[in-house]
């Protein structure tokens, strides 16, 4: 799917947001370089992957967040999580690095990725979401974003996610 059909497959779902152009921000820190202001919450959205590969996840979190990928194993009682590939991005996502939002689940119609939610972004403003390709970002509510997931099967886990100490 591109992101035309993405955005018409919203509207026939009756799902509103909010398009941004920019130009193709493949991090968190290239938006924060060229001083890209929208509304709502900024993502940072993680592809992961257990050790056997038999677990993908979807994680998203806070631009500056950095997930305790060890902790996280022990709290969801996974068997060393750890970033999946390029590879297994394009195959249960169908989108390249640089590219993941939410937005994406929408090619995994074999449910074969968990969605997992920093909480503490969970509050009420629109979340931003790459549309498949990073030269735009999509605002979208939690209510829109549950509306979302419904249609493509997905449930989302809302989680206190352990971070890193500089310690």
């Amino acid at each position: 799917m591109n992101k035309s059909k993405l955005k018409q497959q919203l509207s026939d779902w009756h799902i509103e947001f909010e398009v941004v152009k920019h130009e193709p921000l493949f991090d968190c820190q290239q938006a924060d370089n060229i001083e890209l202001l929208r509304p709502g919450v900024r993502t940072k959205n993680l592809f992961l992957r257990d050790n056997y590969g038999r677990v993908h996840l979807l994680l998203v979190t806070a631009p500056n967040a950095q997930v305790d990928l060890k902790q996280l194993s022990k709290k969801l009682a996974l068997s060393r999580i750890g970033f999946a590939s390029k590879q297994r991005l394009h195959t249960y996502l169908a989108v390249e690095p640089g590219h993941v939002s939410i937005l994406a689940l929408i090619n995994d119609r074999d449910h074969k990725v968990q969605l997992y939610m920093d909480e503490a972004l969970w509050h009420g403003e629109p979340l931003h979401c790459h549309p498949l390709q990073n030269d735009e970002t999509l605002l979208l509510t939690p209510i829109a974003i549950n509306r979302f997931l419904q249609h493509t099967g997905h449930a989302i886990s809302l989680i206190n996610l352990p971070h890193l100490t500089n310690e």
